[in-house]
């Protein structure tokens, strides 16, 4: 079949092809191999290869496709710094679209930048520098001494300006003569209580490209991938976004070998808006980069309490740690033990909190952090959620009827991404929307 097309997604872990045949009015879903990622052998084309001709022994036939997509978390992704001028606004705001990107953000800073700051920020060698800061026509003179402070650095790599749009020449000038490549982004902040993130998000993804090749192998898939390399994430929330206006309020949980990301595409109650301390984005993504199962599976065992979980297992897990594909029963049950606790951990990280404060009228109660108590749905996907039959089991386990957590409803449905395509579709979604959601709602099990 010549018309083939492959998304090929590059993780920490697993490298994933799935593979599609497009018609001029649907997209057909042929399958999907797996193999570990390359990374540390030096080269990912190794484990694309593999998923590769893992994807053909399945088809029982030689791939010839026609284009090559890709995204990829491998290599640790995407690395930012953030600085904005007030944690809760313009640096909150900017966090949220460097996240949403699908960046790992290392450093956040708020206000003036200090020396002990701008060492960090070099000695983290991220590869773009977010700065924001202001309302438009608002604060303007830290701003412009946080940009005179990062051109100091002469790091050489793209910075986002995404701040005050009144000084937003001055600033570029001030970093382009730091020998910085300045991409101009609209204000994340632009008026109090007011986010516009996506503008930034879009900035990102595109400079990520850049970064990802100078990973070990990436270079001569970047010669084989037609269109732009997405990160992984940003593919997933790409996803989310889609599937949100079809389908209502969601949740998305990715369990991978390194991280645990949550996506949330939901406006949230308005009885809770009305005691919203300060506002959340629309579209929110956090990461968790302590709650792996594979790479990150000693320190959530440790996390855990290794005694209380061989009590749980009832035998010893000394040295073991599980593999993307269970070899045995114990494997299997330590599989679904850590993930049920990375799972639970990254949402409760996610999701806001109802918090009780003592004043002169006496007891007032406001909430803190996104609102998931209008969640329809809950999506599983990820190597491990998509494989495990406890899946659906540990994603129910997350819904409360009410409590001090903000998180979704008894009445959330959950729903498992069982072919394991929703970055992949998210890739595709941007240049055949209805054909991506359909092949969307049959691996949700909605068709």
């Amino acid at each position: 079949m010549a018309n083939e097309l492959l998304v090929a997604e590059i993780g920490s872990t697993t490298t994933v092809v799935s593979a599609f045949a497009p018609n001029h009015e649907c997209l057909n879903y042929l399958g999907q191999g797996q193999a570990p990622t390359s990374v540390e052998e030096g080269d990912v084309n190794i484990g694309l290869e593999g998923a590769k001709k893992d994807l053909e022994d399945k088809l029982g036939r030689e791939l010839n496709p026609k284009r090559i997509l890709a995204t990829s978390s491998a290599a640790g992704g995407l690395k930012m710094s953030v600085h904005g001028l007030v944690y809760d606004m313009t640096v909150k705001a900017a966090r949220e679209a460097a996240l949403g990107a699908g960046a790992v953000v290392r450093k956040v800073t708020a206000g003036a930048l200090r020396s002990r700051q701008l060492k960090e920020v070099k000695e983290l060698q991220p590869n773009i520098i977010l700065l924001a800061g202001g309302v438009d026509y608002g604060e303007e003179n830290v701003i412009i001494q946080n940009a005179e402070a990062l051109a100091e650095l002469e790091l050489g790599i793209p910075i986002i300006y995404a701040g005050n749009q009144a000084i937003k020449e001055e600033v570029a000038d001030i970093l382009e003569e730091g020998g910085y490549e300045v991409l101009l982004a609209e204000n994340v902040y632009p008026e109090i209580d007011t986010f516009n993130i996506e503008p930034t998000r879009r900035l990102i993804q595109q400079a990520f490209e850049k970064h990802i090749t100078k990973g070990p192998g990436m270079g001569r898939i970047r010669e084989m991938v037609e269109g732009t390399i997405m990160p992984t994430p940003g593919a997933v929330m790409e996803a989310a976004g889609l599937l949100e206006k079809e389908i209502g309020d969601l949740m998305v949980v990715d369990v991978g070998g390194a991280t645990t990301d949550v996506h949330s595409v939901t406006e949230g109650s308005p009885e809770i808006q009305d005691i919203m301390v300060a506002p959340e984005p629309r579209a929110k993504r956090t990461v968790e980069g302590d709650l792996g199962v594979f790479i990150n599976a000693g320190n959530v065992i440790e996390a855990m309490g290794r005694e209380q979980l061989e009590e749980r297992l009832s035998f010893k897990i000394d040295g073991m740690r599980p593999s993307p594909i269970p070899r045995d029963e114990k494997e299997l049950r330590l599989l679904e033990e850590l993930t049920r606790y990375v799972v639970e951990q990254a949402v409760f990280r996610h999701a806001g909190k109802l918090k009780e404060f003592y004043g002169p009228s006496g007891k007032t109660t406001l909430a803190q952090g996104k609102d998931l108590t209008r969640v329809q749905w809950i999506i599983g996907t990820g190597g491990a959620l998509t494989s495990l039959e406890e899946g659906p089991e540990i994603l129910g386990d997350l819904r409360q009827e009410k409590g001090k957590r903000l998180l979704p409803r008894l009445e959330a449905r959950v729903l498992i991404d069982k072919n394991y395509l929703l970055a992949a579709l998210g890739v595709l979604s941007r240049e055949r929307p209805q054909e991506a959601l359909k092949l969307m709602q049959e691996s949700l099990g909605l068709d």
